[in-house]
């Protein structure tokens, strides 16, 4: 299992914010931290509308985006900080000229947000660094992805397919856990899912349907300032599913093998049963089903499941109330 934590713009252009998140999720022990490389000129435009309309200090979204830039110095702080704290640095690029950034940085792999898996211009300048992508799905149909899967495997680029709804937060109708499988199927890669909903149990659930990596937003406070705030996990959360899913994922690479029962052959022993007699009993009595009772230990009697052969038969014995009841004590 493979686990990335978004910051995205929960640092709200503070470096020293974004270096306390990758501090807090180091600890919680994630294995990515992921950023956002948003540089305003190249990916948008004083037209571009707002998702949410949050902020009251930016007029426009190209005003917010020029505002959650940071500089190639502090990226490579930051990039380095998650060196120090033994995460990988990671971060989606939203422009070709975002990819030469971090191409100087020296990353090791990219991750595709959903509104760019169809920017095939982006994905071009990508592939040409011939690193792994992790795609996200989010807005895109089976037939606008296998047109962008085509266009990787044309180039020959490792890629992995997240599973993504693209909703702040997502309502459970529309998780869409049932497209990991299909996701799988379709394409024979590895399939993960990058959630919005803000809630724990959907990455777990997505675990244990076969997801092989899990992306979700990090939030000091989901009160904090910001438009992914509402749809992010909290550090304490994050703490508590990446535990939860490192157990799932061990238990998954561990299938029981359920035809096989012999390493429990000394509990059975002791909390299976046999059968007895609930009343004084004399020779010649013919056992019924009101006659008989179930008790532990195992091997102490005829076995509680063979009831049935015991109904109708002749004791050749008296029984006591409780005594086990043995095969040689019917006729």
């Amino acid at each position: 299992m493979f686990v990335i934590a978004e910051v995205g713009q929960a640092h709200d252009g503070s470096l020293g914010m974004a270096l306390a998140y990758i501090d807090a999720l180091a600890e919680v022990e994630v294995d990515a931290v992921k950023f956002q490389v948003h540089i305003a000129e190249a990916e948008s435009s004083i037209h571009e509308p707002f998702r949410v309309k949050f902020s009251q200090q930016d007029k426009t979204r190209f005003d917010y985006w020029k505002r959650m830039e940071f500089s190639h110095e502090q990226w490579r702080v930051l990039k380095s900080r998650c060196e120090e704290k033994g995460v990988e640095f990671l971060a989606s690029p939203f422009s070709n000229a975002a990819v030469d950034l971090l191409e100087e940085l020296k990353v090791k792999r990219y991750k595709i947000g959903s509104g760019e898996v169809n920017n095939l211009l982006l994905l071009e300048k990508i592939a040409r660094t011939g690193k792994p992508v992790i795609l996200s799905s989010g807005m895109s149909s089976f037939e606008e992805l296998d047109k962008s899967i085509s266009f990787l495997n044309s180039k020959g680029i490792e890629f992995s397919i997240l599973q993504c709804t693209t909703s702040y937060p997502t309502k459970s109708e529309n998780y869409g856990l049932n497209v990991i499988q299909e996701l799988k199927e379709r394409y024979g890669v590895t399939i993960g899912f990058s959630d919005h909903s803000a809630k724990t149990e959907t990455c777990i659930a997505a675990t244990a349907l076969g997801a092989e990596i899990l992306e979700f937003h990090a939030v000091f406070s989901r009160q904090s300032f910001g438009p992914d705030a509402s749809s992010s996990l909290e550090i304490g959360e994050i703490k508590e599913l990446v535990k939860a899913v490192r157990n799932i994922s061990e238990a998954l690479e561990h299938p029981v093998d359920k035809s096989d029962n012999f390493n429990f052959s000394e509990l059975k022993d002791i909390f299976e049963k046999s059968l007895a007699v609930n009343k004084d009993l004399p020779v010649g009595h013919i056992l019924s089903f009101q006659d008989l009772e179930a008790k532990k230990p195992r091997n102490k009697g005829v076995p509680a499941s063979d009831f049935k052969d015991c109904i109708g038969k002749k004791l050749i014995v008296t029984k006591n109330q409780w005594e086990f009841l043995k095969e040689g004590d019917l006729e």
